[in-house]
């Protein structure tokens, strides 16, 4: 899947474009891994400047919308940010602005979200969904809380990143849902299977092994599961938080949707149901 036609979020291919710090930089792009990449963005912050947020903003608006980063923008944004095109760093980014359009940030949600982040450097954007990568997606521990007196060396300020660290599991539901809202097409209540499971490959599979077997499973059926509607995606994290590897403890008859019935009575052995819908 790509994120819309242009940010490939949920590409198997692991080579990042890197860029330099400077928006209107003219480097010759390199070919850096996630790790090296977060390397390279390490220790470049400067002090938080409203203006420079602004400007930073406007460096990749759309000439005729500058009031908007499209998708174009967005895209050279997160390369020169150094953010990894692969992975969920390009859907932390859009929680964060809390986007209402995919592939599009707005002025005042850019705004907002720097403002109370404390920030305006592309380094410091990077290290912001870097930090809640490894917290909320790769499941690693918090970072220490710093002293009172060096708060202030944060590379941007912190309070949202500590308040989902008191609570990741809240913390990742709500930027699940929010992926679900932000892909789902305005007039319909579903996303496509095939949408669903790139996201659910991004975002489930890394920290549930059922997940993975989920994605082989659906892989494996061709068109039989044509769409996911917002039941079966709360369902999906539901299942993936609570069943352990060996299914046991989950019911038929307890209301899970129709593709986990079908897929745990193959893994189990059991007779699927015949569908050719939405799952």
């Amino acid at each position: 899947m790509r994120f819309l036609s242009l940010l490939p979020c949920c590409s198997s291919n692991d080579i990042n474009t890197i860029h330099s710090d400077d928006p209107a930089g003219s480097s010759k792009p390199v070919a850096k891994g996630p790790e090296e990449a977060k390397k390279l963005a390490a220790g470049k912050s400067e002090p938080y400047a409203p203006a420079r947020s602004v400007a930073l903003f406007e460096t990749y608006a759309d000439p005729d919308t500058p009031d908007v980063i499209g998708p174009e923008g967005l895209e050279k944004l997160c390369s020169d940010s150094n953010i990894p095109m692969e992975g969920a760093l390009p859907l932390l980014f859009s929680w964060q602005l809390e986007a209402q359009e995919m592939g599009k940030f707005t002025k005042d949600e850019w705004i907002k979200w720097t403002a109370a982040r404390k920030i305006s450097t592309l380094s410091q954007i990077y290290q912001a969904l870097a930090d809640l990568d490894d917290l909320l997606i790769d499941g690693k521990p918090p970072l220490k809380r710093p002293s009172n007196v060096k708060k202030n060396d944060e590379p941007y300020d912190r309070t949202a990143y500590w308040a989902y660290a008191d609570d990741t599991k809240d913390a990742f539901r709500r930027l699940y849902m929010f992926c679900f809202t932000l892909v789902k097409p305005p007039q319909s209540r579903n996303i496509d299977m095939e949408t669903a499971t790139a996201f659910w490959t991004v975002l489930l599979a890394p920290k549930s092994p059922l997940m993975k077997d989920v994605l082989e499973f659906v892989g494996g059926r061709g068109e039989s599961y044509k769409a996911a509607n917002k039941d079966l995606w709360t369902m999906m994290l539901e299942f993936c938080e609570t069943m352990s590897p060996n299914l046991d403890g989950y019911e038929a008859d307890g209301a899970w949707p129709t593709l986990l019935d079908d897929f745990v009575a193959s893994k189990k052995g059991g007779a699927e149901t015949k569908v050719d819908e939405v799952a």
